[in-house]
């Protein structure tokens, strides 16, 4: 697996060499300083901890300047783990945008946006129950009865009700890489992709 953290700047769109009219989102992707190498000896597994985004020093702990300091980097805002690491990188060095090609497939890893307390019909997709004039009155959107006539008088676990919609972390999978800007550290990828602007994503390749 190769893969990098980087930040979703927005979408576009841009034509392709055939005059293809495609939809794409802009994610500002690393640089990332390796900051901790993890294998089956030590740790009990393969992986390479990336780190994003300058953080100043007055607002991190003594452990987090320590664990920074061993890579010689200052303190990072984002770090996460990338198991099976495919390419060579030794404690210290910088993961970039180059480790992707033009038309290449990756995934990407986001948090999908909030979008407060939402009823049964919005967050789960129901038609609502009867119509107005079966004495329904104001409650076409409700879920309807929630119990079970032939066992305990209760509310089983998982029923889809109302509550808290988005917030999750979501994985679109299969995305075509169609620009890579290395001055930049931008990175072009087809479609669209989990969570706000300036929010963190995870671009990934397991091949």
């Amino acid at each position: 697996m190769k893969g990098i953290i980087g930040k979703k700047i927005g979408m576009t769109s841009i034509f392709d060499a055939t005059g293809k009219h495609t939809a794409c989102t802009i994610i500002e992707a690393g640089p990332c300083v390796v900051t901790q190498i993890k294998t089956v000896e030590t740790d009990g597994y393969n992986a390479v901890q990336l780190s994003f985004g300058d953080k100043k020093e007055k607002h991190s702990n003594k452990g987090e300047t320590g664990h920074f300091a061993k890579a010689q980097t200052g303190p990072k805002r984002i770090s996460r783990e990338f198991r099976d690491f495919s390419i060579e990188k030794n404690l210290g060095e910088t993961v970039t945008v180059e480790i992707f090609s033009e038309g290449e497939k990756v995934d990407v890893v986001g948090t999908s946006k909030g979008k407060g307390f939402q009823g049964v019909v919005k967050r789960h997709g129901f038609s609502g129950v009867g119509s107005q004039t079966h004495g329904q009155h104001d409650r076409e959107r409700a879920p309807g009865s929630l119990g079970n006539s032939s066992d305990a008088s209760r509310v089983f676990k998982g029923m889809r009700m109302a509550g808290r919609m988005g917030g999750e972390r979501v994985k679109i999978k299969g995305l075509k890489v169609l620009k890579v800007f290395p001055e930049k550290n931008y990175l072009l990828v087809s479609g669209a992709v989990p969570g706000h602007n300036g929010s963190i994503v995870l671009i990934q390749n397991k091949s």
